[in-house]
């Protein structure tokens, strides 16, 4: 078996998330701790109780998700002696989730990569005033298909893939008029299904050049080290180790599509078999399914889930 960990990104989050895992190993806890130091903001007790909403916040979401993810992966290391760079050929992590890739493969400490996510949530969030973006799903359709449709709907706003999750599934983002009109034409194109997604904010393009230049700032500040496994990047959907090569790339992120579907198959093509999602929610288990039926997908977000994935070592 040779394995891939991967770590999910904004979306997965939801109340309760980590709970169960921190009342069963100290070692989680300690690590919700750590980031709640790091922030000094009780995301605990959020998780925990919510409100929703306030969850959903992408400053808080984003640090929230990789806090878990780590957790997971610290019970793994702790209770079931996995050494990350025996365990698995690759990381990578969806959007937010290639921070916590990073953190997972040492690249960042923890207190740093808490802080950097919540740093790119309040850049993100503030870089398009609230209703002047959007994004919106096109089901159904693929890669070029939806940069035919982002064209056209552009009219000289910005529109453009933003995520290219999986066969039949990708994501624009752009200037909100650019993607009501590219819903449209999605629909007078065949395209089964076109949905406005509920955020905040349009993420993974031109628009979010502001915040581009605020992460640039604030990875500068940071240690970057080599990862211990090679990290598969959203932006080229190739392994990534040298640090200055891993911060450009970060920056460059935050503007440019989340290559998801390229990245699985890369690292299906370098003989990846297995790809274990560490942290909250099941999306990326159902986008491998999606992107390749025969790669086998495990989660590990609960107790339980963390020792059925400890047997196949």
């Amino acid at each position: 078996m040779t394995r891939a960990f991967v770590f999910p990104g904004q979306g997965s989050q939801a109340v309760g998330m980590g709970q169960e895992l921190a009342a069963a190993f100290p070692i989680a806890r300690e690590t919700l701790e750590e980031v709640d130091d790091a922030l000094g903001q009780n995301l605990t007790r959020l998780m925990a109780e919510g409100p929703a909403e306030d969850l959903t916040l992408t400053e808080n979401a984003q640090p929230a998700l990789m806090a878990v993810s780590i957790a997971v992966l610290r019970v793994l290391e702790m209770e079931g002696g996995v050494e990350i760079d025996k365990a698995c050929a690759f990381v990578a992590g969806h959007s937010l989730g290639e921070y916590s890739a990073l953190a997972a493969a040492r690249t960042f400490g923890l207190a740093d990569t808490a802080r950097l996510l919540k740093i790119r949530g309040q850049a993100m969030q503030k870089a398009v005033p609230v209703g002047e973006g959007g994004m919106a799903a096109l089901l159904g359709a693929e890669l070029d298909q939806a940069r035919e449709i982002a064209d056209a709907a552009a009219e000289g706003e910005v529109c453009a893939p933003a995520n290219d999750n999986a066969p039949g599934q990708v994501v624009l983002s752009g200037a909100m008029g650019a993607i009501e009109r590219a819903i449209n034409i999605a629909g007078e194109r065949g395209i089964r299904r076109s949905v406005k997604l509920p955020v905040s904010a349009p993420f993974h393009c031109a628009m979010m050049a502001p915040a581009a230049d605020v992460m640039e700032k604030a990875l500068g500040e940071v240690e970057i080290v080599r990862p211990l496994v090679p990290v598969v990047a959203n932006v080229t959907a190739a392994p990534a180790e040298n640090p200055d090569d891993i911060c450009s790339l970060l920056v460059e992120q935050v503007t440019s599509m989340v290559r998801w579907r390229e990245s699985v198959l890369a690292m299906r093509d370098a003989g990846v078999d297995t790809l274990v999602e560490l942290g909250a929610g099941k999306v990326l288990s159902g986008l491998t399914k999606r992107i390749d039926r025969d790669l086998m997908s495990l989660n590990a977000e609960t107790p339980d889930d963390i020792e059925a994935v400890l047997k196949t070592f």
